[in-house]
Order: C-alpha cells, then sequence, then structure tokens
C-alpha cells in the first residue's frame, strides 16, 4: 500500500502553516486581530496622506476600531477608499462623519464625529468623510499671516536696537554702572566688616542700658512710693492758705480805704517822706561840716 504522508506531503504542510502562521503574526503586528468580530464601513477620501492602515479609529479620543485596508479606487479616479473595523456594537448614524486628522508624534488617525440622526447606517455602508484641520495647517492658516504682519515691526525694533547698542553713551552708562556695581560691593564688604567690629560693642552697650533702665525703673518707683508716703493733702491745703492770704494782701495794697492801701496811694504821705528823707540828708552833711555846731566836747 502506497503511503499518504510521505516526506514530500510534510514538508508541504509544514510550510503552508509557516506561511498562515507569517500572515496572521504579520496581521498582529500591525494591530490587526483577524479573530475579533467587527462591523465594516467605507470612508472615500481625496488625499490620505500620513494614514496608514492599523491606524486607530477613535471617537471623542476612545478607540473603537482601527483602519482595515486603503484602496485606490482605480473605476473613481481621484477616491481612495478606506476600510474601517470598528467595535461589532458600535452603530453609526448615517449623518455621521469619519475625518482624518494628524498628530506631530503618533501620525495620522480617523476620527468618527457621530450623528444625531435615529436611522443607522448599514454595516458595509459609506461614511460621510473629512479633513481635520491639523496643527500645521492651523499655522499656515492663522499663525503665519500674524506673525508676517508682525515682522516689519520686528525689524524697525532690531534697527533700534542695533542703534541703541552702537551708542556711545549706552557703552559709558553701561561702565559707570560696573563701576557703581564695584563701589556696592566694596560698600557691602565695609559694611560687614563694621557690623562684625562694631555690633558686639552696640549689643553690649544696649545691654548695659537695658540694666541701667531696669536701676532707672527701680528708683522711679522708689520715688513713687516716697511720694505717696508725704502729706501732700497738708501741704496743698498750706499752699492753698497762703495763696489765700497773698491775695488777701494784694487787695489790700489795691484797696485805697485800708492802711496799707493809704501808704502805698496816699501821694501827700509820700511827698513827706520824701522832704523827711532830703532834710535828714541836710541834717548829715551839715553835721560833717560843723561837728562843733552840735557836739560840746570839754576837757577837765
Amino acid at each position: 500500500m502506497k503511503r499518504i504522508f510521505t516526506k514530500e506531503v510534510i514538508i508541504g504542510f509544514c510550510v503552508a502553516i509557516a506561511i498562515l502562521i507569517l500572515c496572521f503574526g504579520i496581521e498582529f503586528l500591525k494591530g490587526i486581530n483577524l479573530f475579533r468580530p467587527a462591523n465594516f464601513y467605507v470612508a472615500q477620501y481625496e488625499n490620505v496622506s500620513g494614514l496608514e492602515v492599523a491606524a486607530p479609529v477613535l471617537i471623542d479620543g476612545f478607540k473603537v476600531g482601527q483602519v482595515r485596508e486603503i484602496n485606490f479606487n482605480y473605476e473613481n479616479p481621484g477616491k481612495i477608499e478606506v476600510l474601517l473595523a470598528l467595535n461589532k456594537n458600535l452603530h453609526l448614524p448615517s449623518d455621521s462623519k469619519a475625518l482624518i486628522g494628524s498628530t506631530l508624534l503618533s501620525g495620522s488617525f480617523v476620527e468618527i464625529k457621530l450623528g444625531s440622526s435615529q436611522e443607522m447606517l448599514p454595516v458595509g455602508g459609506v461614511v460621510e468623510s473629512g479633513m481635520s484641520p491639523d496643527l500645521m495647517s492651523s499655522l499656515s492658516d492663522e499663525i503665519l499671516p500674524a506673525v508676517s504682519s508682525i515682522m516689519p515691526q520686528i525689524d524697525s525694533l532690531l534697527l533700534s536696537v542695533n542703534r541703541l547698542a552702537s551708542d556711545p553713551a549706552l557703552v559709558a552708562s553701561i561702565k559707570n554702572l560696573e563701576t557703581i556695581t564695584a563701589n556696592v560691593s566694596s560698600a557691602s564688604r565695609n559694611l560687614d566688616v563694621l557690623m562684625e567690629r562694631q555690633v558686639p560693642g552696640l549689643i553690649r552697650g544696649a545691654n548695659e542700658a537695658v540694666v541701667n533702665l531696669d536701676s532707672i525703673t527701680a528708683n522711679l518707683t522708689l520715688l513713687s512710693s516716697e511720694l505717696n508716703r508725704l502729706p501732700l493733702k497738708e501741704t496743698m491745703q498750706n499752699v492753698n492758705g497762703l495763696t489765700g492770704n497773698l491775695v488777701k494782701f494784694t487787695s489790700n495794697l489795691n484797696n485805697p480805704n485800708s492802711t496799707l492801701g493809704e501808704l502805698t496811694q496816699d501821694s501827700e504821705l509820700y511827698d513827706r517822706i520824701n522832704r523827711l528823707t532830703a532834710d535828714i540828708d541836710s541834717l548829715i552833711l551839715d553835721i560833717k561840716k560843723n561837728p562843733k555846731r552840735y557836739i560840746s566836747i570839754k576837757l577837765l
């Protein structure tokens, strides 16, 4: 009987299995799981620059599928068909859109914008497509015109800066600033030395002043207690009585009807006293000139 599993058949069978494993391995490395059930939809684009097979399909940043195939439609030139494999449980409203977006690091992706229609797109149907504005296009459309309008102002600013930098007064000011900085550094060092030398003495003086202040406070306390022991009430009564007597004496001096008032305010008495004083002066002068007239000395 002829053998069926000859050496050649076994080798061919092993090669076929190896090819199958290689195909599935390549798809697995691409991120495509052939054994996972999915719903397929088609999107047509005019440009798929940067989009590759196994690129993620996202809804609000969450991955719901991947790109399974990218084919050029030869029957309708200018259209590129992209086969989207989405989660089996995901059904797309008929007005949904599949937009191609891109990032600087992770490349391109397909973002599904779910519509609000109640009618669902059949599996295998064509999803409305479009392009999401990427960073580079935003730079080209928005930032670059603004930069172009600013460039003349930047040129004027650079020209003004160059003129200012070449101004000799600025160079002189910088040198003066260096001199001032050096002076400030020297003053700071001198201040540090002064602080090291003088601060301990100042602290000792402050401590001595505090001690003296404590002594003065104690003396003031003692003085206050001594003052509290003095008979201030009697002293004030005596002062008040003396003040009253002075007031009474002053009023008597000013009163022309009193004895003191008559003595101080009587002009005739004043004149008599003046004449008496003049007569006494004349008598004294006459006694000095003629002492024998008034003094008689007899010798026995």
